[in-house]
C-alpha cells in the first residue's frame, strides 16, 4: 500500500516538474557583441539604415551607420533591430491556467489593498511568460487584479531564475479600479437586465477619496500604529509611484482625475480610456498619459463606429497624448500578440514608427523606465532583438536573436517544441 502511494507521489512530482520547466536563464554578457548592416528601429520614431549597434556589459555602447564593429559580430544585413517590446498592466507570471485556482495569484481578498505586492508572487518559470520572448515581448508590468485598489505592481524582464532576478522596477505603482457609472442589472434580485445607472456610484467615489485623503494624512502624521494599506500608498504623494486608474467613460475619467489630483497624488496614468478621445483637452491639461485597453474587440455601444476600437489609439495620438497599448481584453497568453495589436493601428493610418512607440518608447515613459529601456540609445540597456522582417507584421516577425541586458536568450518555448514536433510529423 505504502509503495503504491510513494509511486503515485513520485509520478505527480515528476508531472509537476515537467509542467513548469523552462529554458535556463541566459548568463551575464561577457563579450562585446556587434550587430551590423541591420535597419535599426530606435523606438522614438526614427530609423537608422545599415546600422551597426554595439553593446557590452549589458549596455549599448555605440549605434549608427558609421560605427566600426568589434567583438562578436552578428550579420544583420536585410534584418531589423528593435528595442524589446513592453507589456504593461498584465498579470503575467501571476496566473498560469485560468481554470486551475491553485495557479491563480492575480488577486487577493479585500477592497483596498495597495500593500499586496504582485512581485513576490511572480512565477519566473511560467510557460506563459516564456512564450512572450519569440515575438519580442521582453518586459512587462506584472499587475494584480480585482477589488477597488488591487495592489502594487512591479516591472520585470522575462528571463530570470526568480522574482528577485526578474525585477526591473520594484513597486512601481498602485492600481485603482474607478467605480462604474453604469452596471448590469442584477436579474436574480429582480432588477431589469441590461445596463442601468449605478446608484452607489457617489458613495463608492467618496470611499476612494476618503481612503486617499486618509493615506496622505497618515504620511504627514506621527501615528505609532502601523497601517499597511496607508503605508504602502505613500509613494503616490511624493511622486515615487504612479497611480494607474482604470476608467472608461467621460464622467468616470473626469471624476477620477479630478478627485485623485485633489487628494494629492502626483503621477496618474489612465488605463482604458474608451471615451478618452472626447476629452483630450482635459487629459492634456492635466498631463495624463493613456494605456489603451481595447483595440481588438467589437464596439461597446450601438452608436460607435464599427471600427472604433481599432482606431482609438490613433485618435489619441493625433490629439497629442502620450499613448501606450495595454489590451486588457486580451488574455495573458495573447499578450505575445502585442506587436500585432500595434501593427493593426498602422492599418488605421498611424505611421509605422509611431505605432512601434506604442509598445516601446511611449510605454517606457509611461511606466517610468525610459532611462534604461524602450529605445535604442548609447548608455541604455541592451534589451533588444533581431527580426527577419517587420516585427509588427505576424508574417515577418521571426526572431533570430534576442537579448535582455545583453544576455543572449533562448527562443525555444513549449510552443516552438510542439511546432517542430508536428511539423516533423506532417512534413514527412
Amino acid at each position: 500500500m505504502k509503495k503504491g502511494i510513494y509511486i503515485t507521489i513520485a509520478l505527480l512530482l515528476g508531472a509537476i516538474q515537467l509542467g513548469v520547466s523552462q529554458q535556463t536563464p541566459a548568463p551575464v554578457q561577457t563579450e562585446t557583441i556587434s550587430i551590423t548592416g541591420a535597419t535599426a528601429h530606435i523606438g522614438d520614431g526614427t530609423i537608422i539604415e545599415n546600422c551597426t549597434l554595439i553593446f557590452e556589459g549589458g549596455k549599448i555602447t555605440a549605434i549608427g551607420s558609421d560605427v566600426s564593429p568589434n567583438g562578436k559580430v552578428i550579420d544583420g544585413t536585410g534584418k531589423h533591430v528593435y528595442p524589446g517590446f513592453i507589456a504593461p498592466g498584465k498579470s503575467l507570471g501571476l496566473i498560469e491556467v485560468n481554470s486551475v485556482r491553485a495557479s491563480n495569484d492575480q488577486d487577493e481578498i479585500g477592497g483596498m489593498i495597495p500593500h499586496v505586492r504582485s512581485l513576490i508572487a511572480y512565477n519566473a518559470e511560467s510557460k506563459v511568460v516564456e512564450s512572450m520572448r519569440p515575438n519580442g515581448v521582453l518586459l512587462g508590468q506584472t499587475t494584480p487584479k480585482g477589488g477597488r485598489i488591487s495592489g502594487t505592481s512591479s516591472i520585470v524582464q522575462f528571463d530570470a531564475w526568480n522574482w528577485e532576478d526578474a525585477a526591473v522596477k520594484v513597486d512601481d505603482g498602485i492600481h485603482l479600479n474607478w467605480p462604474n457609472t453604469f452596471r448590469r442589472g442584477r436579474w436574480w434580485m429582480g432588477e431589469p437586465r441590461g445596463y442601468q445607472p449605478n446608484k452607489e456610484y457617489d458613495e463608492q467615489v467618496a470611499e476612494v477619496a476618503s481612503f486617499l485623503k486618509n493615506a496622505q494624512a497618515y504620511g504627514k502624521g506621527t501615528s505609532s500604529s502601523l497601517n499597511p494599506a496607508f503605508q504602502a500608498s505613500q509613494g503616490l504623494f511624493d511622486g515615487s509611484q504612479r497611480l494607474y486608474v482604470y476608467a472608461q467613460d467621460e464622467k468616470q475619467i473626469i471624476d477620477a482625475i479630478s478627485s485623485i489630483k485633489n487628494a494629492g497624488v502626483q503621477q496618474i496614468v489612465l488605463v482604458g480610456g474608451y471615451h478618452a478621445y472626447r476629452i483630450t483637452d482635459f487629459l492634456k491639461k492635466n498631463n495624463i498619459p493613456v494605456l489603451v485597453n481595447y483595440t481588438h474587440t467589437i464596439p461597446q455601444f450601438a452608436d460607435d463606429d464599427y471600427d472604433f476600437t481599432y482606431k482609438l489609439p490613433k485618435l489619441l495620438v493625433d490629439a497629442g497624448l502620450l499613448v501606450g497599448l495595454q489590451n486588457a481584453n486580451a488574455s495573458n497568453f495573447q499578450t505575445r500578440n502585442l506587436p500585432f495589436y500595434a501593427g493593426q493601428v498602422v492599418g488605421q493610418g498611424l505611421a509605422k514608427e509611431k505605432a512601434l512607440q506604442l509598445i516601446t518608447g511611449n510605454t517606457a515613459k509611461i511606466l517610468g523606465i525610459d532611462d534604461s529601456y524602450g529605445t535604442l540609445a548609447v548608455g541604455k540597456s541592451a534589451t533588444l532583438f533581431v527580426s527577419e522582417g517587420d516585427a509588427l507584421d505576424m508574417r515577418w516577425n521571426q526572431l533570430t536573436h534576442a537579448f535582455i541586458d545583453g544576455r543572449s536568450l533562448s527562443l525555444e518555448t513549449h510552443q516552438t517544441k510542439l511546432w517542430k514536433r508536428y511539423m516533423g510529423k506532417y512534413g514527412k
